[in-house]
């Protein structure tokens, strides 16, 4: 007989990522910050007491967005250019059996307050509103093994596209400033790993693309190996 086991979010992630298109493919990648609201029932500080002194913590989350009735043995990874499958037990990727995810995030902050506690992480890939299972540090005397294997995914992902924007992208930047001091830096290391589906690289079939984050309608088009931002609209 299978066992099932039932598991309660202890926190909330909040991040600008606001929809799947256009989150980092990997932790780490893009250095966006968010934060962690610990939910009432576990926002008791002596649960945190000594995790401010590790300068990067796991995150055991839920890929609430994706879940799925039924799960396929096999996935295509974007590393592989999106044809390819490979086992989802070899895979990284997010349409799984059982929805779980787990990334490495910085530490920057642990906060408390009168509604309870906060962490402040930096190099998230979380959808906003993802609910987090639970939070370990990382130790990297056995996190990070130097001479380990990795497959099709050896090397870090190549930043593929110059970013550039219009005037009128800009001035909508600019009038943001005093609340996102970082929305221009922030968006061009987003956009210059390039978001598009792996099946769109190299292809003109849709050159137009938009994405929502922060509170933002981000829209842009390809031209060459340039991603233009065009638009940032409320």
């Amino acid at each position: 007989m299978i066992k099932t086991f039932n598991f309660v979010p202890i926190g909330t992630v909040r991040s600008c990522y606001k929809e799947k298109f256009g989150i980092p493919r990997q932790p780490g990648l893009v250095r966006v910050p968010a934060t962690i609201d610990i939910l009432s029932d576990y926002a008791r500080p002596e649960a945190f007491r000594g995790l401010a002194a590790f300068s990067h913590i796991w995150i055991t989350f839920v890929f609430h967005k994706t879940i799925r009735e039924a799960w396929k043995p096999t996935v295509r990874p974007p590393r592989l250019g999106g044809n390819e499958r490979v086992g989802v037990f070899a895979s990284r990727s997010m349409f799984r059996p059982n929805p779980i995810g787990l990334s490495v995030v910085e530490l920057s902050a642990i906060e408390e307050h009168a509604a309870g506690i906060r962490l402040n992480i930096v190099g998230g890939d979380f959808i906003d509103g993802t609910p987090v299972l639970d939070i370990k540090p990382y130790l990297p005397y056995v996190d990070a093994i130097a001479d380990a294997r990795s497959g099709y995914a050896p090397d870090r992902p190549a930043q593929k596209m110059a970013v550039r924007f219009t005037e009128q992208a800009m001035d909508a930047i600019r009038r943001h400033e005093d609340e996102l001091p970082d929305l221009e830096d922030t968006l061009r290391q987003i956009l210059q790993y390039d978001p598009r589906p792996s099946y769109h690289s190299g292809s003109d079939a849709k050159a137009d693309y938009g994405m929502r984050i922060y509170d933002f309608d981000l829209k842009w088009r390809i031209e060459g190996d340039t991603i233009v931002v065009y638009a940032l609209t409320d």
